[in-house]
């Protein structure tokens, strides 16, 4: 599905490239006939809006929702099983399953990595594409409501992908959920994970990790051994590469 790439790119850190694209983006969301046609809009806009930005500006505006705090980790395993070992044997799966079908993994992302993944998807079949959307709704949901919350457009990109998946959200409980939440991205509370980390970890690798996300949960990994085979990996059965 030609959309997923499209909102894979839109997802992950801007770029100068990404911002000097907008017309092609703009196509491939036009062109894709897969994609429900009240998204089309959204997402035009949204490409719209994002490629008239300074780059400076969109990404300190990226690095401000996605890379200070937890609650928006890109991250898809975070969201399930948060700091436990049990994260680790999931994205060994999950990196199983790329491998499996020929998607060849930039050694600096994590498999869990959602620009990553809709990368992958955009490769896939539409009923695979769905079922795999539909097992993370709840997280895209998640990621969705805080986004809103925060008046962010970025909101707009989970959304497509809840309704290209066809799930069903129960919002309201979500708002309800998201708004009794303590807010995780000021300085106090970055402060507090970071003296988290410190006592977690011991060796010099993994004490410079700094407040940026991605690059936190990559060392993490390292120190983390499989425990269990995830239920949402195994529901696919490799089939090799296809397009879609």
């Amino acid at each position: 599905m030609r959309t997923l790439k499209v909102i894979s790119l839109l997802l992950d850190y801007p770029s100068e490239e990404l911002l000097g694209i907008r017309q092609e983006l703009i196509e491939e969301i036009s062109a894709d006939p897969a994609l429900p046609d009240g998204q089309r809009e959204p997402l035009i806009k949204f490409v719209d809006q994002l490629c008239s930005m300074d780059l400076l500006d969109a990404q300190d505006n990226y690095v401000g929702l996605f890379d200070r705090g937890r609650s928006l980790s890109l991250l898809l395993f975070e969201h399930v099983h948060g700091e436990s070992r049990d994260r680790g044997q999931a994205m060994v799966d999950l990196m199983a399953v790329y491998e499996d079908n020929g998607f060849q993994l930039d050694a600096k992302e994590l498999p869990d990595y959602i620009p990553l993944f809709l990368e992958y998807l955009s490769k896939r079949p539409m009923e695979e594409v769905q079922q795999w959307l539909t097992d993370v709704s709840h997280i895209l949901a998640l990621l969705e409501t805080r986004l809103a919350q925060r008046n962010s457009i970025y909101a707009l990109l989970c959304t497509a992908l809840i309704e290209i998946s066809g799930a069903v959200v129960e919002r309201k409980e979500l708002e309800a959920k998201v708004a009794s939440e303590a807010a995780d991205d000021t300085p106090e509370a970055l402060d507090k994970v970071w003296e988290e980390e410190m006592v977690r970890f011991t060796e010099p690798a993994t004490q410079d990790c700094g407040n940026d996300a991605v690059t936190q949960r990559r060392r993490e990994l390292e120190q983390v051994q499989p425990l269990y085979i995830s239920d949402a990996v195994k529901q696919f059965t490799p089939t090799g590469p296809s397009g879609s």
